[in-house]
């Protein structure tokens, strides 16, 4: 129902009587003495609250006659038109009504946005296809069921009884996740369903923390019931700190992301919490159950129950060679970047107008290259896009033009160069992102990781109290994005799907940041305990270099196992999930790689460099 307003025009030229460049804040806020109904409050600038006097008094109300209202407009739209209930000066406003929270903050955010000096355009669109939108959904459904009996096969196979218990929780892990996005209304993109399929991976992490630390204390002589006490005991510490690394990320994601990236972000955060639940309390349950029954529980078969024991790696003695293999990456990635003029940014970071055509024959690309470049005058940017028969097809055409029909004449332009290929097509989807939303994100993003790296390093000085272990770990979060840069670029052109930075690759690196980040806390939750065991605050000289050594290759079988978890999941999602999140997805393969490198091999060991400068500087 639309309600229609007969609006008094009081200005000669006929303008409002307020624009709204005059309000300096509006927000939400609740009414207390109301029942804490929502209101928005409104504040203006000291010229404008005389006129806003003289305004609400002339509709107050007089006698028996109600006040007057009070249109507030945007673009032609009435977006509320509350009554006057007297005279307001001082200019402090507020407007009542049966509002929702959401309505509330929707009118602050309309009377937020000042005057506009030109009509609102559309910057950033997208129009997908029922076509796409079906393949889309099969891909993914289908990648998330492969990757969920992969992981259940793993456990069940390196854990034995036990990973059938972990297997149990995920279950009931993947319930409560599809429970919980059920209740919010949550829509569920590709980008989304890809955050629930790797949440299968991480909900296992929390457990095969608890049994390799179960197994440590089972090989120590306990009982079975004493070392799943204990197991769970000593793998809290490290189980906490590794899941509040990633909800920050998560949260960091959500709050800066959008459209896809949110998404991504909604189901990490809930599935983060989720698998703690589950492997803290669910597992526990289960395992106080078959004890109480006397069943036999084990945690190993004999190809298994001793892996990775007895590894005596020297990590820190080989750091220079891992510094040195690291540099070579990143030198050759600079190489490239500069052989193949920069990053291919997408459309996201650069604005333009984005195709992905679907023609009835294979299509090979040189031709419609050859004919849009005519069509166009411009040349565009044309990848086969999963089939050879569909292409992604971007342009600049028309980017600048401010018109409001500039969509459709962009469409119909590549129509016109289409047609004389002589294949039927149709189009399938279209993505429009101007140049300035393209530079907010760009920015937007930069920021995004640079905080993300602030606020994990603090959290590591405030956990460790050690602000080495914070660098170190930086450090390792800065080298995991650049690798995975670097790759890009040697990469780009060789691969037959695309590796474009966009909003879905810095979703990928954020990730791959939460993965580095609960590697190294991990290992520097052992050292912690290692430390606390022997009453010290820290170690100098070889005892550290042995006190590193053995914290990394204690946890090496967690390490591995988790990180080969999350590897076939995404395995299975780079072979299943479709053309639309290849490209991310492999920035997460290389991600967990590199990750899981940069965890045992960089900022762990990079610790012993920064003692040595510390020491340097107080002995001058």
């Amino acid at each position: 129902i639309l309600q229609l307003y007969a609006i008094k025009v009081t200005d000669p030229k006929g303008k409002a009587a307020l624009s709204g460049d005059i309000i300096t804040e509006a927000t939400k806020s609740f009414n207390q003495q109301q029942g804490g109904n929502a209101i928005v409050e409104m504040t203006m600038k000291d010229e404008a609250a005389k006129k806003w006097q003289i305004l609400t008094k002339e509709n107050a109300p007089k006698g028996d006659k109600p006040g007057g209202c009070i249109a507030i407009v945007l673009d032609n739209l009435v977006y509320s038109a509350p009554t006057v209930q007297g005279e307001i000066s001082g200019g402090r406003s507020q407007i009542t009504g049966d509002f929702t929270i959401r309505e509330a903050e929707d009118l602050a955010n309309i009377l937020s946005a000042g005057r506009l000096p030109a009509p609102a355009k559309i910057v950033e669109e997208q129009i997908v296809g029922p076509s796409l939108g079906k393949e889309s959904i099969e891909a993914g459904l289908l990648s998330f069921v492969i990757a969920f009996f992969v992981v259940l096969l793993f456990m069940a196979f390196y854990y034995s009884k036990a990973g059938w218990v972990a297997n149990i929780a995920l279950l009931c892990n993947i319930f409560f996740i599809v429970g919980v996005l059920s209740s919010l209304g949550a829509v569920l993109t590709l980008p989304g369903i890809a955050g629930i399929v790797l949440t299968i991976g991480l909900s296992v992490d929390a457990n095969i923390l608890i049994y390799e630390r179960v197994r440590e204390e089972l090989r120590a002589g306990k009982g079975i019931r004493l070392a799943i006490s204990e197991g769970f005991r000593h793998a809290m510490s490290s189980i906490l700190d590794s899941n509040i690394t990633l909800l920050l990320l998560g949260i960091i994601l959500f709050a800066y992301g959008t459209g896809p990236v949110q998404g991504f972000a909604t189901t990490l955060i809930i599935g983060v919490l989720s698998s703690l639940f589950c492997a803290i309390f669910i597992t526990r349950l289960v395992f106080e159950r078959m004890l109480k029954k006397e069943r036999n529980i084990t945690f190993g078969n004999k190809l298994t129950e001793n892996a990775f024991t007895g590894t005596r790696i020297n990590f820190v003695a080989r750091r220079k060679l891992y510094y040195l293999i690291s540099a070579v990456i990143i030198t050759l990635g600079t190489v490239f970047y500069f052989k193949n003029g920069g990053f291919k940014l997408g459309v996201d970071f650069k604005g333009g107008y984005s195709f992905v055509v679907k023609f009835e024959d294979p299509q090979p690309t040189e031709p419609v290259i050859k004919t849009l470049d005519e069509t166009f005058g411009i040349r565009p940017e044309v990848k086969t896009y999963g089939t050879d028969n569909s292409l992604k097809i971007t342009t600049t055409y028309l980017i600048d033009d401010r018109s409001e029909d500039a969509n459709e004449r962009v469409e119909a332009k590549l129509e016109e160069g289409l047609k004389k290929l002589g294949n039927n097509f149709t189009v399938e989807s279209q993505s429009k992102v101007g140049e300035t939303i393209s530079r907010d994100i760009r920015n937007s993003s930069i920021a995004v990781v640079l905080f993300s790296c602030v606020v994990m390093f603090f959290y590591i000085l405030i956990r460790f109290k050690k602000w080495q272990y914070g660098m170190g770990a930086v450090i390792a979060l800065f080298h995991d994005v650049l690798i995975v840069l670097s790759f890009y670029t040697i990469f780009d052109g060789l691969l037959p799907f695309s590796l474009e930075i966009d909003q879905h690759f810095i979703a990928a690196i954020l990730t791959v940041m939460g993965y580095t980040m609960t590697e190294s806390v991990i290992v520097f939750d052992r050292i912690r305990e290692f430390l606390a065991e022997k009453g010290k605050r820290d170690m100098e000289g070889e005892e550290k270099h042995t006190l590193i050594n053995y914290a990394l290759n204690s946890t090496l079988s967690r390490t591995i196992n988790t990180s080969l978890t999350i590897f076939f999941v995404l395995i299975v999602i780079f072979i299943f999930g479709g053309e639309v999140i290849r490209g991310f997805i492999f920035a997460l393969l290389i991600g967990r790689v590199i990750g899981t490198y940069s965890s045992l091999c960089i900022s762990t060991p990079i610790v012993i460099d920064f003692d040595r400068k510390q020491k340097a500087e107080v002995k001058a």
